[in-house]
Parts: structure tokens; C-alpha cells; sequence
């Protein structure tokens, strides 16, 4: 058995660094992802999401879907090592309807880059997402993307973040042009220059010049208008702009700003080198037995993600550990919290998007998947000690829409069965019956409504079940305290329905905030909670 000292822990956990990339759909995030994979040497050539007729589609979309609708329907995890540091990309749906999924990937993130439209500036899904790091405290980086389209001023930008998020940001680079003509961008640390040429429709790592401000040829390549445009910005930025202070930004008040456009790889380079050097390592994750430190010398981690047929050929499920303290090894025996039951770790895997690579040792800030034959569940806790503890809760979320699924096919029944219930323990949907109505036909419930047309396309392509999905008019589902369904909790009729969850315990199911808010005066001395008990 290998011995590992703890410096050697140490200096690899400082090295790490786990980070989310948040936007509103269509921003450029799983572009820019494409691009940091790119620059990174992770890929030779990137392929962005264009659309179904693409030729190419991003890494990082693994599903069929994604590839189709050039959208990410579910959180993707890359790794790659670049200037002496592991980074460790989750990839991020933008679409609110899986919005629940990104939450829960946050949880397991220790920064995020917040990616803005430079044309659209703040938009809805971003206020939301950002407000899920400011609550879990982590810093937060922004880029501004699309600078090789007409966008908004740069200071009208700064002014609507602020405005609109409540946070000051620190420009570390400026855009150079206008009107769409994005040539460059000037590096205020190091009053550089830095001027781009475009080629290759962004595949490949873009060429640029570099020159010093003062240097003449500077002027001369820019033009008088453009370079006293540029100098008359920078010393407004001088004069006017919050300085840069790393202490700010680790607490979250403060956010460094970068300009570029992931398509054509303008300002990508400097955006990683620059993040790999101030973005945090690793910090102490909170527990019920208070912070634990990264670098101790005891394993420990949670699950956030479960993911059923990364493999189709193999159909297999597997569930996503954040490693939170210490080393792992494979073949290490963990304890689960849960169960209290001891698990050998025997085929740990680390992914590139949908490829995965078997790991033998990994550290807190990596993210390692393990083949999970059902016992381990989102929101799990395993550990090489067996000191009971817990990490904080991932969150769940209400489901906002409601369907009865069946299967046309009685002799894909068992098929069917199967499908639904490992979906559901990913976190997607949730799933209920009917009392004493058999199992043939389920009820689902899901955040968002596309998520129902995502499931249609899995059953079928995944486990080859065609389904029927008839919508139902509930928007709320409310678990009760009470130990019977009274007609007073359901109101009147058509208004409410009884179902079950996967226990068998009461759940009703409501038209609206009104028929609930009539079951609550009706019925005071039951509770009716949005997320289910604790199991």
C-alpha cells in the first residue's frame, strides 16, 4: 500500500480547481467550455453547438439529444491538467427547465464563471443562477461573450451587473473596436496590447500580436480614432473603477471581468491563464460535524449527480462523487452514511464528457464516478472513516408540472418500469401512482415541461419503450402530515389528487396556489410540504 504524507496531499488539493460555467441559455457557455478544453490541449479541435445539421457537435454534450437540439439538458464533468493545475469543468444546463440539475452541480463547484451575452447583458436564468452562488458563498468570474456581434458599452455592462446583481466588477481586460468589429483586447495589468487574427471559424487556437500600449506601431495598427477611443476608456476605467482585490472576490463582493468571444477564441487564452492563478483551490466543505478540512488525511465526499447509460452499450448508472477531504484510491473500502454499510470502490472512472478514463488516486476537488448498482443516492455521504457525519443537503426542488406516462407495448412493461425509476434516481423526475390503480400507468412530475420531452426521447432511444404522456392540470404537489386524506385537504372536486411516491406515502396534487392556500385554512394542524420527508 502506497503511503501518502500529508504535504503531498496538500500540494495536489492547492492545485486543484473546481468551477461551474453558469448562463442563460444561448449565451456561449457550452462554447466557451469547448474553448477552455481547447486552449487547455484537452482537444485538438473544437466543434461548436451549431444545430442539427451541424457536422460537429461540443465534447461536452454527450447525449443524442443535446447533439440534436444543440442544447445541454444535463450537467457534464471534464477534467484536464494546464499550467500546473487540475482543472475540473462542470458543464451546466442553461435552460430553466433543468434548472434542478445545475443547482444541485453547484453544490459540488467552489467558483463559477458567470457567462454574459454581451448583446442580451444580464438575462433571467443568470439573475436565478446567480443568486444560487451568492447564497452558497462562492466567487464568482464573469466573461462576457460575443464581442465579434454589436453589443452593449462596456460600462453599460459593469453598470447593469451591478444594478441588476448586486455586485461590483473589476474589467481586467477591455475591448478593443466597435460596431461589431471586435480586433482585440488591451490587458489593463500590463498596459498590453493584445490584437487577434481570425481563422479556422474558431476550431483552433487563434493567432494575435502583442504590443505595449505606448508603442507606436500600436497606434498605427489601431488608427488615431480607435487608440485615443481606447486610451480615453482605460483612464475613465482608472479614474471611475473599483481596483482589483482578490480578498473582494473570494468573498464574493467583487467580480474580475473579462471581454472576448468564445466562438472565435478571442480573449480565451488570457481568461484561463488569469483564472487558473486567482480562481480558489479547494475550501472546507460544511458538515454536521462543522468545516472539513480539504486536506485531511482521512477520504470523504458527496454525491450530487447520478447518471443512468453514459455507456448504452453497457447500460450502466453512474454516480458522481465531489471529493471533499483527502486521497482516494481505488479499491479503498468508503462507509456509507446512510445505510452504515462499508463500500469497495473497485471501478473508479474520471470523465471527459461521456469518456471516461479508470482513476487510481484523486484528491479533494476532484470529481470521480463509480458504477452504482442502486445503493447510492444524490445527496450521499461516504467517507474512510466511520465517524458519522454528513455533508450539507443538496436541494430538491418542487416539481411545477404533471403527467400521466404509460407504455402502448404491454411486452415492453418491464422495460418501462425500469427506465422511470432510473431516471428518476438521477434527480430528474419524480415519480407517483395512483392508489390501488396498478403501476402500468405513472404519474411524473418535473421542474420544467422540456424535461417531459426529454424523457419521451431517453425511454425510446435508451430503452427502446415507446411512451404516451398525457399532461395533467396540477401545478403543485404537497406531501401531508396527516396520517389520512380528509375531503377537506382536497377541496373541491377536480381540484386536487391523491397519488403516492416511490414509500407509498400521501402526496396531493394541486390545480394552484389557491386550492392549496383553501386545503391549509381548511386543515391547520397539518403540515403540507413541497419536498418530501427525510427517507
Amino acid at each position: 500500500m502506497t503511503v501518502v504524507t500529508s504535504d503531498k496531499i496538500a500540494q495536489e488539493v492547492a492545485r486543484r480547481r473546481p468551477f461551474a460555467i453558469i448562463s442563460h441559455p444561448d449565451a456561449g457557455k457550452t462554447t466557451l467550455t469547448e474553448k477552455l478544453l481547447l486552449y487547455g490541449g484537452a482537444i485538438r479541435l473544437a466543434g461548436a453547438v451549431k444545430g442539427r445539421k451541424a457536422a460537429k457537435f461540443a465534447v461536452s454534450d454527450w447525449m443524442e439529444i443535446e447533439k440534436q437540439r444543440g442544447i445541454s439538458v444535463t450537467s457534464s464533468v471534464m477534467f484536464f491538467d494546464y499550467g500546473g493545475k487540475r482543472i475540473n469543468i462542470l458543464d451546466t444546463p442553461g435552460h430553466q427547465d433543468f434548472s434542478e440539475d445545475t443547482y444541485r452541480t453547484l453544490t459540488a463547484a467552489d467558483c463559477a464563471v458567470m457567462l454574459i451575452d454581451g448583446a442580451k447583458g444580464v438575462e433571467a436564468q443568470t439573475k436565478k443562477l446567480f443568486h444560487v452562488c451568492r447564497m452558497r458563498g462562492i466567487p464568482i468570474f464573469t466573461f462576457v461573450n460575443k464581442l465579434d456581434r454589436v453589443c452593449k458599452n462596456p460600462f453599460e455592462l459593469m453598470d447593469e451587473i451591478e444594478q441588476t446583481l448586486g455586485i461590483r466588477s473589476c474589467p481586467m481586460n477591455w475591448p478593443i473596436g466597435e460596431d461589431g468589429v471586435f480586433m482585440g483586447v488591451y490587458h489593463r495589468r500590463d498596459a498590453r496590447v493584445e490584437l487577434f487574427e481570425a481563422e479556422s471559424h474558431g476550431s483552433q487556437i487563434v493567432k494575435s500580436i502583442s504590443m505595449q500600449l505606448d508603442d507606436p506601431a500600436c497606434r498605427e495598427r489601431l488608427g488615431d480614432r480607435l487608440y485615443n477611443k481606447l486610451c480615453e476608456e482605460i483612464e475613465l476605467l482608472d479614474i471611475a473603477g473599483d481596483p482589483f482585490d482578490i480578498d473582494r472576490v473570494l468573498s464574493g463582493s467583487l467580480t474580475p471581468m473579462y471581454f472576448g468571444s468564445a466562438m472565435t477564441n478571442f480573449g480565451v487564452r488570457q481568461f484561463l491563464d488569469d483564472f487558473i492563478n486567482l480562481a480558489p483551490a479547494p475550501g472546507a466543505k460544511s458538515s454536521t460535524k462543522g468545516p472539513v478540512a480539504p486536506d485531511s488525511d482521512k477520504f470523504s465526499g458527496f454525491v450530487f449527480k447520478i447518471q443512468a447509460n453514459m455507456d448504452p452499450a453497457h447500460r450502466n448508472r453512474i454516480a458522481f462523487i465531489r471529493i471533499c477531504s483527502g486521497r482516494f484510491s481505488i479499491g479503498m473500502e468508503v462507509y456509507h452514511e446512510r445505510t452504515g454499510k462499508t463500500v469497495r470502490m473497485s471501478q473508479p472512472q474520471q470523465f471527459f464528457a461521456q469518456e471516461k478514463t479508470t482513476v487510481e488516486e484523486a484528491y479533494a476537488g476532484d470529481i470521480i464516478g463509480v458504477v452504482d448498482n442502486g445503493l447510492l443516492r444524490i445527496g450521499d455521504t461516504l467517507s474512510e472513516s466511520k465517524e458519522t457525519f454528513r455533508y450539507e443537503g443538496i436541494p430538491m426542488f418542487p416539481s411545477e408540472h404533471f403527467a400521466r406516462v404509460r407504455t402502448p407495448d404491454a411486452m415492453r412493461r418491464k422495460q418501462f418500469l425500469q427506465g422511470i425509476q432510473q431516471i428518476s434516481e438521477e434527480g430528474a423526475i419524480q415519480v407517483f401512482k395512483q392508489p390501488n390503480l396498478g403501476v402500468e400507468t405513472l404519474i411524473v412530475g418535473v421542474v420544467g415541461v422540456l424535461q417531459l420531452d426529454v424523457l419521451t426521447y431517453r425511454m425510446k432511444y435508451e430503452y427502446g419503450v415507446d411512451i404516451i404522456i398525457e399532461h395533467l392540470p396540477y401545478t403543485l404537489a404537497r406531501w401531508v402530515t396527516a396520517k389520512e386524506i380528509t375531503p377537506q385537504m382536497l377541496g373541491i372536486a377536480d381540484n386536487a389528487m391523491v397519488v403516492e411516491d416511490h414509500l407509498q406515502r400521501p402526496v396531493i396534487l394541486y390545480k394552484n396556489e389557491w386550492t392549496l392556500q383553501r386545503a391549509q385554512e381548511n386543515c391547520k394542524d397539518t403540515q403540507f410540504l413541497d419536498i418530501p420527508p427525510v427517507e
